[in-house]
């Protein structure tokens, strides 16, 4: 059955390409670790994760247990790091489904151990990657809480130090204080982790922001320095947009930021349909509360799109979508399931026609910028609050 006109397309060549040339940045430094979480950042999990498989990610990071399971049904061999952790409960299904979780608490440990002993699984076969709190104060373990976690690495364990990781939160800031202090902070917890005889394969640390702004090298400095391999874990870059950086970055750019502005293109394309148009006199009132009254004659037409479809109900009476390759201004508060736009001054519009909520449309474009700008939030938001009844397909236009 042919469903309501309001769908997403995601193009799979332009977030293949995306890869292929973030991994040419991040390379030789280091390993890509692609961030699929949150339904691929609500582009669609099920399209995306195969698709950066096939251009050649060995890793997909997402956020819980249970995507991860979805994950594996879809890309049988991949690498899955779990990055929030599990929850009580969870540790077989890491077992079952061959799941790397990310660890910072003794419980967390627990559950995976108890799993792990449960199915009798061999001495050091299940890896953990350690988070580090170098100054986010989110999650990771304090310098101090680190090695009472180095303990429980036994040779007669089943669970494996893997991996170390941090977050860089700041590296989007142009003079790289931040990011400077916090590397310093992670090394000396590295040499603490040495000094107590342990050993890691992969230092696990950095997102976009920090591959695009050129901390590559320095990450990978640091990994080698304690004999291991370095990863990064890009997110929004994959989907072809830029993170904002600091203003200060103005006319210092980096090669690898200059580079990407060139090279990462949209992969998603937000569209619905022109469901009905009106005709309406000076004085009419339109939408919830009488928000919009008009003050001459206008031609308004009515879009299968609103908020619970995630289009933002803040939207209405400041934004615009496209129309025959226009931009319309939305007309009083947007709906639960509609729209209105105003098409006085675009000739022909008619039910059927196609309308651009985020994209591209003839010479006009809306990102998730815009968006976010208009509404007050960031580009994750604007793609991740995107619904589920909100149909999701491929293209290769």
């Amino acid at each position: 059955m042919p469903t309501r006109p309001n769908w997403v397309e995601i193009r799979t060549q332009s977030l293949e390409d995306n890869y292929r040339f973030l991994a040419s940045l991040a390379a030789p430094h280091a390993e890509l670790l692609a961030i699929v979480k949150a339904d691929s950042y609500g582009h669609s999990l099920a399209l995306c994760a195969p698709a950066v498989v096939r251009a050649g990610a060995a890793w997909l990071g997402v956020t819980s247990v249970e995507e991860a399971v979805a994950t594996r049904a879809l890309c049988a061999d991949a690498k899955i790091l779990v990055i929030a952790g599990v929850f009580p409960g969870q540790g077989a299904a890491v077992i079952e489904h061959r799941l790397t979780t990310v660890a910072w608490e003794p419980w967390q440990l627990d559950e995976v151990e108890f799993a792990a002993h449960t199915a009798r699984a061999q001495s050091g076969s299940v890896p953990v990657h350690l988070e580090i709190d170098t100054g986010m104060g989110r999650q990771g373990a304090s310098a101090e809480a680190v090695a009472p976690l180095l303990a429980r690495f036994t040779p007669a364990s089943p669970l494996k130090l893997e991996g170390v990781m941090t977050h860089l939160f700041a590296a989007d800031e142009a003079d790289g204080r931040v990011t400077d202090e916090q590397l310093s902070r992670l090394d000396q917890t590295l040499s603490r982790i040495s000094a107590a005889g342990h050993f890691a394969e992969w230092l696990n640390v950095g997102n976009s922001a920090a591959l695009l702004a050129g901390h590559a090298p320095a990450v990978a400095e640091l990994a080698a320095r304690h004999g291991m391999k370095a990863m990064l874990r890009p997110g929004l870059a994959l989907y072809g947009l830029i993170p904002h950086f600091d203003p200060g970055f103005e006319g210092k750019e980096p090669e690898t930021l200059a580079a990407a502005r060139a090279s990462l293109k949209p992969v998603l394309c937000w569209k619905s349909r022109v469901v009905s148009v009106r005709d309406i006199p000076a004085g009419a009132v339109v939408g919830y509360n009488g928000t919009f009254v008009a003050t001459e004659p206008m031609r308004l037409a009515l879009v299968a799109a609103g908020y619970a479809d995630g289009l933002d109900r803040a939207l209405g009476n400041r934004f615009s979508l496209l129309v025959r390759g226009q931009r319309a201004p939305l007309i009083g508060r947007i709906s639960m399931d509609q729209s209105m736009i105003d098409v006085t001054e675009i000739a022909g519009v008619s039910h059927g026609d196609e309308v651009v909520i985020l994209g591209a449309q003839g010479a006009e474009t809306i990102t998730a910028f815009d968006h976010a700008e208009a509404s007050g939030t960031i580009p994750w938001e604007v793609f991740t609050r995107i619904a589920a009844r909100v149909t999701r397909t491929t293209t290769t236009a």
